[in-house]
């Protein structure tokens, strides 16, 4: 997924009511923006890191831009729009990077299901039947570690899926939690029973249940995210 058009760097300013962020470009303009992160953002940015964003010229809009990429206290670079999460999965599903969900004959975006109300990500047809795909993004990362983490904060709703999709599987169908790893030099990723363990229960649950848990790393440049390798599920 490349930025068309380019981002724009600058610096943080603050990260505040959740979704603002104050920032300095590089020609020392001053903007707030939209920052599209429901999560802590934990260990992803510190006063005066760099940012880059992507510009709105929609009069419509009330922020001028949208914070899409940061540089984390430990020198990585994370892709903190989440929306970017489901985006970047599906051109991986297209182009078979995800070996494990490869050969389907049909995708759809955020599909209803369970007894809980909830849209699956993905439904990916196959001969043998339809496949519910659930994707998560991941950011939290740590100094002395290539391990990430998830999730960032409490997750009432990811809880939520995880009994949606233990359901299913229970019932004989696949069903399959993706984590989208938006951060530069990871080789793993782990569930945070330290920030949710209520979440971490579930999981197990779910993994008992017959869910399928995959992660899957990114590469990310100011210029590009991509999709591009396997990493270890750590449970």
């Amino acid at each position: 997924m490349r930025f068309d058009p380019p981002l724009e760097e600058g610096r943080l300013l603050r990260r505040y009511k959740r979704f603002l962020a104050d920032i300095e470009t590089a020609s020392g303009e001053h903007l707030t923006i939209h920052c599209p992160n429901t999560g802590s953002m934990l260990n992803c940015m510190s006063e005066g890191c760099r940012v880059w964003f992507s510009r709105s010229s929609d009069p419509k809009r009330k922020l001028p831009g949208t914070w899409e990429l940061g540089e984390t206290p430990h020198g990585r670079l994370a892709c903190l729009n989440t929306g970017r999460a489901n985006a970047l999965v599906e051109e991986a599903l297209r182009a078979g990077i995800v070996t494990e969900l490869a050969g389907f004959s049909g995708l759809k975006r955020e599909v209803a299901y369970g007894s809980e109300s909830s849209r699956a990500d993905f439904r990916l047809d196959y001969a043998s039947g339809a496949v519910m795909v659930e994707v998560k993004s991941v950011t939290l990362g740590f100094a002395d570690s290539r391990t990430a983490a998830f999730p960032d904060a409490v997750t009432a709703r990811g809880a939520k899926h995880l009994r949606e999709l233990a359901a299913l599987a229970r019932m004989g169908a696949r069903a399959v939690l993706l984590y989208c790893v938006n951060l530069s030099d990871i080789d793993a990723v782990r569930v945070a029973e330290e920030i949710d363990p209520v979440y971490a229960a579930g999981l197990r649950e779910a993994r008992a249940a017959g869910i399928e848990v995959l992660a899957y790393g990114t590469e990310v440049t100011p210029h590009e995210v991509r999709l591009v390798r396997r990493l270890d599920v750590l449970l």
